[in-house]
C-alpha cells in the first residue's frame, strides 16, 4: 500500500479571516463592538419592558403620585392672599375674579396668567404677584386715578388721564370735583381736555364741562348757557386768548351766548336772545325818534 502525501498546510489566513482581522483593527468598529453592543443590549431591555401599555400607565401613575406628594408639602402650600394698594371695592372685585380655593399648591398657580387677569380689570393699572414665605400670595395693585367724568352712551363713567375706563358712577354729584366731558370721541381726547381745563383755571367757577364736536374739536360750556367754540387746532392757545381778553374787557360777563373761534382768523360773538331783543327795541326806538 502506498502512502498518500498531503500538501503542506498554508499558514496564511483565509480571505474572510483577513478581512475580519483588518476590520477589528479599525478603532471605530472595535469601539462599536466593545461598547455599542452592550449599551444597545442594556437599552433594549427597558424598551421591551415599556412596550407594554399597562406597564407604562403604572409607571406614569407612580411618577404623578410622587410629584403630587412633593408639590403638596406644607412649605409649598399657599394658605391666603394679601392684596395691597387696592380700595375695598377693588379688593372685593379682585377676589371675585380670582376664585382661589385655599390652601392651594404654589405649583398650581400660574402667576403670569393671574397678573393678566387682574390687569384686565378697568380700575387696575398694574399688578404684581409673588408667593411669600409662610404660604402668602402677595398681590400688589396700582389703581387707575380718575381724572374726568365722561358722559357717554352707557351713562356716566370715570376715566383716567389717558382715557382708560376706571368705573361707572350713578350721578355727577358723586365726583363733582372732576371735570365733565361729553360728546362722541371725547374719551379718546382726554389729555387735550385736561389741558383745556387747566387753561380755564381763571374761570373755573363758571366751567360746566367740555363737549367734543365731530370728534375733532371742543366746545367749552360755561354757566348762563355760554359756550366758547374752539378750533380743531391750537385749541388751548385759542382758549387762553379768550380768557386773557375777558380779564381785560369782562367779555364773558356780558350778554354773550357764543364766542366762536372755529375760524381763528375771523372770531365772532353771538348775543344772548334777551340781548338781541333788547338791541332791536333800542334800534326801533331810535328809528322812531328820528322819524318824529
Amino acid at each position: 500500500m502506498c502512502a498518500v502525501i498531503l500538501p503542506p498546510r498554508d499558514p496564511a489566513p483565509s480571505r474572510l479571516t483577513y478581512r475580519m482581522q483588518r476590520l477589528w483593527l479599525t478603532p471605530l468598529f472595535r469601539l462599536a463592538v466593545l461598547r455599542g453592543l452592550p449599551l444597545a443590549a442594556v437599552l433594549a431591555i427597558p424598551a421591551l419592558w415599556f412596550g407594554d401599555a399597562d406597564r407604562r400607565a403604572e409607571v406614569a401613575g407612580q411618577i404623578a403620585d410622587i410629584r403630587r406628594q412633593v408639590e403638596t408639602r406644607p412649605e409649598f402650600m399657599v394658605k391666603l392672599m394679601a392684596v395691597e394698594g387696592a380700595s375695598a371695592l377693588i379688593d372685593a372685585e379682585i377676589r371675585e375674579t380670582l376664585p382661589l380655593d385655599f390652601p392651594v399648591s404654589s405649583f398650581d398657580l400660574d402667576l403670569q396668567q393671574m397678573r393678566r387677569t387682574v390687569e384686565a380689570l378697568d380700575a387696575v393699572e398694574t399688578a404684581e404677584l409673588r408667593v411669600r414665605p409662610g404660604g402668602v400670595l402677595d398681590l400688589k395693585v396700582v389703581e387707575r386715578v380718575p381724572a374726568v367724568v365722561w358722559r357717554g352712551a352707557a351713562g356716566l363713567e370715570l376715566l383716567d388721564a389717558q382715557g382708560n375706563r376706571v368705573a361707572p358712577i350713578e350721578t355727577r354729584s358723586l365726583r363733582a370735583d372732576l371735570p365733565l366731558i361729553a360728546g362722541e370721541g371725547a374719551q379718546r381726547a382726554v389729555p387735550e381736555a385736561l389741558a383745556l381745563v387747566a387753561a380755564a383755571a381763571p374761570i373755573e367757577e363758571r366751567l360746566r364741562g367740555l363737549v367734543r364736536v365731530g370728534e375733532r374739536r371742543w366746545d367749552v360750556v360755561l354757566d348762563r348757557n355760554q359756550r366758547i367754540l374752539l378750533p380743531g387746532q391750537d385749541a388751548v392757545a385759542a382758549l387762553e386768548r379768550v380768557i386773557a381778553l375777558d380779564g381785560v374787557t369782562d367779555m364773558l360777563g356780558r350778554d354773550i351766548a357764543v364766542v366762536d373761534l372755529r375760524n381763528p382768523g375771523r372770531p365772532t360773538v353771538r348775543l344772548a336772545p334777551d340781548a338781541v331783543e333788547e338791541f332791536r327795541k333800542i334800534r326801533r326806538s331810535g328809528a322812531g325818534a328820528t322819524n318824529g
